[in-house]
């Protein structure tokens, strides 16, 4: 695909999107992806996608897996480190770092196109690194510090990345062996490239040295340009590694320097304990033998010689970029996805269900939420606290109070007061010479106490203003003379003008 194609429609996988191939084998394809994270963090990934049909054998998941699994206690710069894996809708993701480069096979072919040798300096760096990752891995330990053994079993250029940092590192653990391996060999059933076996591998015996054994091939190949072992059939291929003939690599290449045939003969040793006893010891061999070039001269070099494909790459991922900041999105507030590349589907579109329930283990803490999402509630809550004031107010008016005498005022007689303010007793004596009548009925009694205005009355020039007591339904209704029933008249406005002897 080239740079200028369109961005294909995104598959979101769990919190990863999949854009297009890198590269593609004979078990799985490698994709670009990229992580997309909350509060617009993303990352370019590599997801390696089992190929669906391999996905139904339970052989070929239990590799793909033990894969994550041991290459995730491999912590060394010189191994491709793993990130995550993803088992979603029958199908196995597994989630690399990205590493902007090529693969040594391929830097192989292209100075062999050119005519050309890699610099003798640059094969020793870029191979002394890829030792030294392969050393991390025969050391990795499990969770309780026990060795696991780990032979990778597919040592070749093509598992050989070398980045345009200048740093060369071991990638694709899928048939390594180890001990507590899911998946074991079938008798009979050979695991790895025939030209890069050693001769015990064949066999079915396998260790340390087994790896050491490839590591050199992809060192003489390295020096040479050319496949050490080659034929027309594997069976061509087999009998030559079985015959154990290797031509030095200074009677294919002139000007190498003295000492790297003896280093590169004894890692291609037919018997395993003649070889080096580390992959570091063999590493350290060749950097004293060849010297190693810096990672900037190495990355340089890298950059010149595979332009093309490295330009085409980076405007791939320039693009992708772009567009997942611009077209998708992971709203982790709804844990839901949305992609406005797909096809048909609308920007605000809500997500299909498959996509919001990947991303239901996605958590934010409430530490996490702005401020600004909690404004709304504020501007609620001191809006409820005014329509109360409003209320308030609007009580006492109508009861001709101030909202302070109406808050302060005791709602029964008997109710807690200020303890710095006498109680002063309501004024129920009644009016002088005035008659006295049977009580009204109750409610006629609470209607007209709360039409009642209430009294003032001057103490120590303090003007202090009576309520009449809230009435009960027990309590007995204070006395009226006959004619205060009504106890006001109504004059042509209709206004109601209190009758003095029932004030």
């Amino acid at each position: 695909m080239n740079a200028a194609d369109p961005i294909e429609p995104v598959r979101v996988v769990g919190r990863y999107a999949l854009y297009g191939e890198i590269a593609a084998g004979g078990m799985a394809t490698v994709h670009f992806g990229r992580l997309l994270g909350p509060v617009g963090f993303s990352r370019t990934v590599a997801i390696k996608r089992l190929h669906p049909q391999f996905a139904k054998d339970p052989e070929f998941v239990s590799m793909f897996l033990d894969e994550a699994r041991l290459a995730a206690r491999i912590r060394h710069p010189n191994v491709v480190p793993t990130l995550d894996v993803v088992a979603t809708q029958g199908e196995l993701f597994l989630v690399m770092d990205y590493v902007q480069g090529e693969s040594l096979s391929r830097l192989i072919r292209a100075a062999r196109d050119r005519s050309e040798h890699i610099p003798v300096r640059l094969v020793g760096s870029i191979v002394s690194g890829a030792l030294h990752g392969l050393h991390a891995a025969h050391e990795a330990k499990n969770e309780r510090g026990e060795p696991l053994h780990i032979v990778h079993r597919d040592i070749s250029p093509q598992n050989v990345l070398v980045g345009v940092d200048g740093v060369a590192r071991v990638l694709d653990f899928g048939v390594a062996k180890a001990a507590g391996r899911i998946q074991t060999t079938k008798e009979g059933q050979l695991k790895g490239k025939l030209a890069y076996m050693a001769p015990e591998q064949i066999g079915g015996q396998v260790s340390r040295q087994t790896d050491i054994y490839a590591g050199a091939i992809v060192l003489w190949e390295a020096l040479v340009g050319q496949r050490l072992f080659s034929g027309d059939n594997e069976g061509q291929v087999l009998a030559k590694v079985l015959g154990g003939f290797v031509a030095p690599p200074s009677s294919m290449v002139a000007g190498l320097p003295v000492g790297l045939d003896e280093v590169v003969l004894r890692g291609l040793a037919r018997e395993p304990q003649n070889r080096y006893a580390t992959a570091r010891e063999f590493a350290v061999a060749l950097e004293r033998c060849v010297g190693v070039a810096s990672s900037t001269e190495v990355g340089e070099w890298v950059e010149s010689i595979a332009h093309g494909a490295l330009v085409k790459r980076a405007e791939k991922i320039a693009e992708i970029e772009s567009s997942s900041t611009s077209n998708a999105r992971i709203d982790f507030g709804k844990t839901s996805v949305t992609t406005a590349s797909s096809p048909g589907v609308p920007a605000n579109a809500d997500p299909p269900v498959s996509q919001a329930s990947q991303l239901s283990s996605i958590s934010v803490s409430k530490s996490a939420v702005p401020l600004r999402s909690r404004t709304p509630v504020l501007v609620a809550a001191a809006i409820a606290v005014a329509s109360l004031l409003g209320i308030v107010l609007f009580v006492a008016l109508l009861h001709g109070r101030t909202p302070a005498e109406t808050v302060a005022a005791p709602s029964a007689p008997g109710a807690s007061r200020d303890p710095a303010i006498p109680p002063v007793p309501p004024d129920t004596t009644p009016a002088a010479n005035a008659p006295q009548t049977a009580a009204p009925p109750a409610t006629a009694t609470a209607t007209e106490s709360a039409a009642a205005p209430p009294t003032p009355t001057h103490t120590h020039g303090h003007v202090v203003i009576h309520y009449p007591p809230h009435p009960t339904a027990t309590a007995a209704p204070p006395p009226h003379p006959k004619n205060c029933d009504p106890p006001y008249t109504l004059d042509s406005n209709g206004h109601k003008l209190w009758k003095p002897e029932c004030i």
